[in-house]
């Protein structure tokens, strides 16, 4: 994969990167590509923000609850068929499109920045 083109170092603090716990977790069977809705909070700044993630190749939503996570909270909302994505989850995607999670080695508190 070919890197992308330089961005400058305002453009990256304009990216709103945090750490959300999540809550809730279940199918999105509604979804036009297999995924899982999230519900996930932020701490009592930002609260809780709910989205949709196809990351069912490697999770179960079960597998997900008290999991920290890393996600962008300041993109527009986003209607997903009958569903409102209000954040974005983060993650490495390999050649085949597999989503692996990017969470914090330890757990830290609910709405911190990332650097």
């Amino acid at each position: 994969m070919k890197r992308k083109p330089n961005i400058s170092f305002e453009d990256f603090l304009r990216v709103d990167l945090r750490v959300g716990t999540v809550k809730r977790a279940e199918a999105f069977p509604e979804a036009r590509n297999p995924a899982l809705k999230l519900w996930i909070w932020f701490g009592e700044d930002i609260g809780e923000l709910k989205t949709s993630a196809q990351i069912t190749d490697l999770y179960q939503p079960n597998q997900l609850i008290g999991r920290q996570l890393i996600a962008v909270v300041n993109f527009p909302a986003k209607q997903i068929g009958p569903f409102m994505s209000e954040c974005l989850v983060t993650g490495v995607v390999d050649g085949a499109g597999v989503v692996t999670l990017l969470q914090p080695d330890l757990d830290v508190e609910d709405g911190l920045s990332i650097a």
